[in-house]
């Protein structure tokens, strides 16, 4: 029995507003963005730490981070490459379709991948989203406009929804997350 050989990741730590996130990519692009302690799906190998700045991918989405964080940055020009089914794929490419200071509900996104029963899967699939921030499960809540669970926590979540709102020019109001 052969085994394939795994792909070289390469990651570093990015400190932030909401916390410290690890940063991991291979040559051919983002696999993961994620809090601390967090694996949300298996990676495709081990990654090896390294600065920022010795992996052109690594160094291009620290920047590009540093981008939305100060509010110059509204989507991101990252090639991605996350390990998931084709339900998680169709349900992470339907996050990147929600537009920047906007919001959605589980049972929208599940409509947006033509599973509009799928709710509950759908949350499933955004809790094991390997790449936080980048691919926007932030942006999705409750039915009833509330803030649900999320990786880095609902304060970072809360964060992250006010800085693109303020960003975006919508009112920050403490409950009025839906457009």
């Amino acid at each position: 029995m052969s085994s394939t050989p795994a792909v070289p990741l390469y990651s570093c730590q990015y400190d932030c507003a909401v916390g410290d996130l690890s940063i991991i990519c291979s040559d051919a692009g983002l696999v993961a963005v994620l809090w601390p302690g967090e694996v949300r799906v298996p990676l495709p190998g081990v990654p090896t730490r390294v600065a920022r700045n010795a992996q052109p991918l690594l160094s291009t989405a620290c920047q590009q981070l540093d981008e939305y964080f100060t509010g110059m940055r509204t989507t991101f020009d990252l090639p991605l490459t996350p390990n998931g089914t084709e339900f998680q794929l169709a349900a992470w490419q339907a996050l990147r379709a929600i537009p920047y200071g906007e919001t959605r509900s589980y049972a929208e996104q599940a409509t947006t991948i033509g599973r509009p029963t799928a709710v509950r899967a759908v949350g499933s699939a955004n809790g094991k989203n390997p790449i936080s921030i980048i691919v926007p499960c932030h942006r999705v809540i409750g039915s009833n406009g509330s803030l649900t669970g999320f990786g880095g926590g609902l304060d970072a979540k809360t964060y992250l929804l006010q800085l693109e709102r303020r960003v975006a020019g919508h009112p920050s109001g403490p409950t009025s997350l839906f457009d």
